[in-house]
This record gives C-alpha cells, structure tokens and sequence, in this order.
C-alpha cells in the first residue's frame, strides 16, 4: 500500500508544480487552490509512505517521479522544447525510479 500512495504522491507533486508555474505568483484563483490541495496531498502521502520506505528511497522516488512528470507535461503543453536529449535523460530517471523500487 506504501508504494502505490507514493506513486500517487509522487503524480500530485507534478499537479501542485504545474499549478504553481500557472497561478503567476498566487494571483489567479484555481491554480492556487489547486497547488494548495496538490501540495498538502502530496505530502501527507509522502509521509505515509515514510513510515514503511526509507526516507532517502521514498524521497527519490517521489522527487523523480514529480520531475519526470512536470517536464513530460511542459514539453506536452507548456511550451518546454522537445529534444531526443531530453527524453533519454527523462527515461534515465524513470530507470533510477525503477531501480530504486527493485533494490528496496
């Protein structure tokens, strides 16, 4: 159960992180208030997970599965340029996110 509520935490960190570029320094209402619940959301099921997975392996996974998701998401629609570059150093955090989750 740990593992799949730190997936998830790790999707919502990408949700308050788009939210955040979008609410232009907590101006606009619905990104805030999205970035606000992503944020508590994704915390609290980073502190569940904790008390069952390392803090360093539930820390990198989380982190990197925020990371590659955000970026995945700007290069989509936010307007990020799209590179093989990218991409292969995307896929190489995913396989460190993998790894992680084989070693534990």
């Amino acid at each position: 159960m740990s593992w799949i509520v730190l997936i998830a935490s790790g999707v919502l960190e990408a949700v308050w992180a788009t939210a955040l570029g979008k609410a232009a320094g907590f101006t606009r209402l619905w990104p805030t208030v999205i970035f606000g619940t992503g944020l508590v959301a994704s915390m609290a099921g980073l502190a569940f997970a904790m008390r069952e997975i390392s803090t360093g392996t539930a820390y990198a996974i989380w982190v990197g599965i925020g990371a590659s998701l955000t970026v995945l998401y700007a290069m989509i629609f936010g307007g990020e340029p799209l590179s093989v570059l990218k991409l292969l150093l995307v896929a190489g955090i995913v396989g460190c996110v993998i790894g992680l989750k084989l070693l534990d």
